[in-house]
């Protein structure tokens, strides 16, 4: 099978590099092997933190960034999904911990605001669904009260909801969200009914898995401001995304493998000439380009043991320290260097092995190295300008 570019990973990046590729008249196909990091999105995308200094030598140096930050809103509104934010400043969202967290752009029910102190209220209503234990209220109430913001914790008494609980283990979001859906009416009525003299509503982003619009109808129909603040994995807006994307994809005519995965690479010094695939056997897969988009440490797209970080599909090579104890922190909640491990690149996102470029091997999103959120934002970010880029510079060369 022959394509102009194939495409391995089908989160955020790779969907994102196969829809701008798709759409400028290349063939292409996406290797997916399922689970990404778009499974655990909360729905806000950062880009760059306000106070970040991109390291030299980093790819993203060579990156016209306000030309792409103009580009992600209609993007990704012509594949019916509505971002907010403002491209080139960023804002703040509440987390499910009460806290506010920097973000560039969010999808349409993941409030952002433009700074900290613009997030106030008087007195908060936390809803829960009964049973739901991926949406920890007392921490957000906690959080909430530390900004002098008292919070109320109460759960819906919605039949259809309530009967779901019939064990923990089917008490996810996504499980959830399949029935809330279809009484979305149920839930603002029953919202009303618990509401008092409070403000601000917060509900769990349980809402909208096939339909993006029920949030907002769910807020319109409560006289309080309403916040929907994301859960425990899995994500419900990061599901929807994921699945809009592929369905833009496949109507511009991309192929998507779902739940195979990339093995046996044919390579010579500079170039990858096929792959296979688990499913596809002993067929190969040829294209002219190939764009490695297959995530960190969660989604397999880098490996380590008790003496290296390695690429385990084409063995790239790869940024991080020789010394294991410099590979992470033993304070939990400190800054965890291995999160900037990753594939090195030329400014072009063409990948390295054994010191040379690979000529048609491009590399975007998590997977790459000096990734790491505290430089660049969040992997959300990264992976679509990054994916955007590659996509351009795939094109570019094929036009010379």
């Amino acid at each position: 099978m022959r394509f102009d570019t194939i495409i391995i990973g089908g989160g955020l990046s790779g969907l994102t590099a196969g829809l701008r590729l798709q759409k400028a008249g290349q063939k292409t196909a996406i290797i997916s092997a399922g689970q990404n990091a778009l499974h655990f999105s909360s729905g806000v995308f950062g880009v760059l933190k306000e106070d970040s200094v991109i390291p030299e030598g980093h790819p993203y140096t060579h990156l016209p960034l306000e030309k792409y930050l103009e580009e992600v809103k209609p993007f990704f509104l012509d594949a019916g999904i509505r971002l907010g934010g403002d491209p080139l400043k960023n804002g703040w969202r509440l987390t499910p911990s009460g806290t506010m967290q920097e973000g560039r752009f969010s999808l349409e029910e993941a409030t952002l605001f433009s700074a900290p102190d613009e997030f106030k209220a008087t007195k908060a209503l936390i809803v829960n669904i009964p049973g739901f234990l991926d949406f920890n209220t007392a921490f957000l109430a906690d959080g909430l009260a530390k900004r002098g913001i008292p919070a109320r914790v109460a759960c819906l008494d919605v039949p259809e909801l309530t009967s779901l609980r019939t064990s923990p283990s089917e008490m996810r979001s996504v499980n959830i969200s399949r029935v809330a859906d279809s009484v979305s009416g149920k839930v603002a009525e029953a919202v009303k009914a618990l509401l008092k003299d409070e403000d601000l509503v917060i509900l769990p982003q349980v809402f909208g898995l096939q339909d993006a619009g029920i949030p907002a109808r769910i807020a319109e129909a409560i006289p309080s401001r309403v916040l929907f603040i994301g859960t425990m994995p899995p994500s419900v807006p990061g599901i929807r995304t994921q699945l809009l994307l592929k369905r833009a994809y496949e109507r511009a005519g991309g192929t998507f493998l779902m739940g195979d995965e990339a093995i046996a690479p044919v390579m010579d010094e500079t170039r990858v000439k096929a792959l296979r695939t688990v499913n596809l056997g002993e067929q190969l897969l040829q294209a002219d380009h190939y764009i490695l988009a297959s995530g960190s440490f969660f989604s397999k797209g880098l490996a380590s043991s008790m003496q290296k970080i390695y690429e385990p599909l084409f063995g790239l090579d790869v940024e991080f320290p020789d010394e294991r104890t410099q590979w992470y922190d033993l304070d939990f909640f400190a800054p965890q260097a291995y999160g900037g491990f990753g594939v090195v690149t030329d400014e072009k996102f063409r990948a390295l092995k054994a010191g040379r470029v690979m000529e048609n091997l491009y590399v975007a999103g998590s997977v790459l190295a000096r990734t790491y959120g505290q430089q660049l934002g969040c992997g959300g970010g990264v992976a679509i300008l990054t994916a955007l880029a590659t996509a351009d510079n795939i094109m570019e060369a094929q036009r010379v």
